[in-house]
């Protein structure tokens, strides 16, 4: 059985805003550290915990926006974890492999 890291994605009801946020920064993130097939599993693995925690974070932004109980102490928690997965992932994008004009040319018809 392949391990396939974004199953709990690729199951929430795609109708959804959130579901549709999540996947779009998913794909997003994925594409800012060169695209998905040059990913380890590590970082696909890190991707999600990110994704998890922006979630999470913004729910609990929501409450404290609206005056619903907010335990700021768990938010700076889960701050700090979201800045180390992103620095364990990159801060900078990563260029995707892309020909050489030579090669593009050479490639042509």
């Amino acid at each position: 059985m392949q391990a396939n890291s974004t199953q709990w994605l690729q199951a929430l009801d795609g109708r959804t805003s959130t579901a549709q946020q999540l996947r779009l920064r998913h794909d997003a993130l994925c594409s800012d550290l060169g695209g998905h097939s040059k990913l380890s599993y590590q970082q696909r693995a890190l991707i999600d915990r990110v994704l998890f925690l922006e979630y999470h974070l913004q729910q609990e932004e929501l409450k404290l926006a609206t005056g619903a109980d907010f335990d700021s102490g768990k938010w700076v928690q889960a701050c700090n974890a979201l800045s180390g997965l992103f620095s364990k992932l990159g801060l900078r994008k990563q260029m995707k492999d892309v020909p050489t004009l030579h090669e593009y040319v050479m490639a042509c018809p």
